[in-house]
């Protein structure tokens, strides 16, 4: 599979009958340069983080409203996980399938051995509606509540919801 291929996102989608609103937009890396095509988007905008615990042996993917800040050091604190850096490119090529700038819950489409550990905010819960880049950021994806619970349980990923702030 190529890197960034938002056709197989959008084909697990259908598969799963997911339905997904997607609004294209121009190369958005950071979410500071995402914010700005997301003004017609009614949900809570995801900031993704994949990270890699101090021996490599273990991969997170932390997800949490875009508008929250964390430090890496709080970060290892909440999670319990020890010291944590961010997952070189390599690394999230060989685990999610994406470059940097497109990570993403689907990226869990490419984790076939189910390698990858996801944490989530719990403050997530709450939102009606989700949106994330389909492992492109050309593109963001809108799902309601129960469609993203319900990739999360396709995905096979164990993860968890915990309090972040």
């Amino acid at each position: 599979m190529e890197l960034n291929d938002r056709n197989r996102v959008l084909e697990v989608l259908k598969e799963l009958e997911i339905v997904c609103e997607m609004h294209e937009h121009p190369p958005t890396p950071t979410i500071e340069k995402a914010v700005k095509y997301w003004g017609e988007m009614d949900s809570t905008h995801c900031k993704n983080l994949f990270f890699r615990n101090h021996k490599g042996k273990r991969h997170y993917l932390v997800i949490f409203e875009h508008q929250q800040q964390l430090a890496i050091r709080d970060l290892e604190q909440k999670l319990k996980q020890g010291k944590l850096s961010f997952a070189s490119e390599k690394r999230m090529n060989k685990y999610l399938g994406v470059k940097p700038g497109s990570v993403s819950l689907f990226g869990l489409i490419n984790d076939l051995e189910n390698h990858v550990y996801v944490f989530f905010d719990k403050n997530l819960l709450k939102s009606d509606y989700l949106s994330f880049h389909p492992n492109d950021n050309t593109a963001s994806l809108r799902i309601s509540q129960n469609d993203f619970q319900s990739f999360l349980k396709w995905s096979g990923n164990e993860y968890e919801f915990i309090d972040l702030y």
